[in-house]
């Protein structure tokens, strides 16, 4: 692979689902296994594995030297890691690579299985869907988002669908040209719905599970407001909600989900940035907690954690805390399988940072820090 650098214009959950169905590993001291992707435009040189015990991280070593491989999943069984591999060029052509590892938990170790172009340069984000037996890539750089079969060691066929995206939006340096940002599979396994922050929408396809098939949806899309960039996506635990965060809005939607349609409908939109606060936005991703009380969400210009409760009755989200988030640039958030911390890569500080969580009242304490160049991405496998 030849790294080539990411978009310039950045400077410098239905995975938990299937996390808390299959459960976690437990590293020989006993801590929770974490897999961390970055940059390795840095000093990194690919995914580190970390043990997780008591709130503090401890470095288990390289578990895979791989290309910038900025976003991951695990299959719903656990035993596959697929990759999204954010370049720009790939043996020749103007696309990025997915790829397929297989974990070995005993050492904490990945062995590539397959590697696959995407189709389209800048491969920012990767989901299986709920068998295993699909994958689905967006491509940021190329504007597109493609599929993939998935055999049953975990090897990667080439493209089954693949949609190019074309036009822009309003924004003339951030919109100049679609760019596919997340690809989120509903939770019956029916549809992919993936974000464009570039054109303002969420395309909606039908999925067939058995082949990796996707076919546009009719209707094709949800927009957003003009100039606000939907970028990250989480359904909510019980698959009527959906928590949209808008890039240069610095905002949440949320949707209600039309399972059967396969329809979004804006419920209420919720800014994260303070009224004070007047530079350069960028919401960044949202996790939602096991009991669905709470929502966290990062701008990652702003560097800060936005805590939400989430209303039982509607979905609706009211605004707790804003937290700083411990470093520069948070690119990732997740929370821990016991729920109690929440762990923030920090892409231009090079840190991993560390917050208790109160599950009362939803509220983040800052608990420290862990150096690792350019973090982008956190897997508790």
């Amino acid at each position: 692979m030849k790294r080539i650098t990411r978009r310039g214009f950045i400077v410098g959950s239905a995975a938990l689902s299937a996390a808390g169905r299959r459960g976690f590993s437990q590293a020989k001291d006993g801590g929770r296994l974490l897999l961390v992707g970055t940059q390795t435009s840095g000093t990194s040189k690919g995914i580190y594995a970390y043990s997780f015990v008591g709130g503090e991280l401890k470095q288990l070593g390289l578990a895979a030297e791989s290309a910038n491989p900025t976003f991951m999943a695990l299959s719903p069984d656990g035993r596959t890691l697929l990759v999204a591999n954010e370049l720009d060029e790939y043996q020749g052509q103007k696309s990025g690579a997915v790829s397929t590892y297989a974990l070995d938990r005993s050492s904490a170790r990945l062995t590539k299985i397959s590697e696959e172009p995407s189709q389209g340069g800048g491969t920012c984000h990767v989901a299986f869907d709920h068998t295993g037996r699909a994958a689905f890539a967006a491509n940021y750089g190329g504007g597109s988002a493609v599929s993939f079969a998935v055999g049953a060691n975990g090897a990667l066929s080439p493209a089954v669908s693949f949609f190019q995206f074309n036009g822009r939006g309003p924004d003339k340096e951030r919109q100049e040209a679609p760019h596919a940002h997340r690809v989120t599979v509903s939770p019956d396994n029916r549809f992919l719905l993936v974000n464009d922050l570039g054109l303002d929408e969420i395309h909606i396809y039908r999925l067939d599970a058995a082949t990796a098939k996707l076919t546009p949806n009719e209707p094709p899309a949800w927009k957003s407001a003009p100039g606000a960039g939907p970028r990250a996506l989480q359904f909510h635990p019980n698959g009527r909600f959906v928590y949209c965060v808008t890039e240069m809005a610095s905002s949440v939607v949320v949707l209600h989900w039309n399972s059967k349609a396969g329809t979004l409908e804006t419920i209420q939109e919720i800014t994260m940035k303070p009224d004070s606060f007047s530079g350069l936005t960028g919401g960044d991703d949202i996790v939602i907690d096991s009991r669905s009380q709470f929502a966290y969400a990062t701008d990652r210009f702003d560097d800060i954690i936005v805590t939400f409760s989430i209303s039982a009755t509607d979905g609706k989200l009211t605004l707790v805390d804003r937290t700083p988030c411990g470093g520069k640039v948070p690119r990732h958030l997740t929370l821990d399988p016991s729920g109690r911390w929440l762990l923030v890569a920090n892409q231009e500080s090079d840190t991993l940072s560390i917050f208790s969580r109160d599950g009362k009242s939803g509220k983040l304490t800052a608990a420290g820090t862990v150096p690792l160049s350019r973090p982008q991405c956190l897997v508790f496998a």
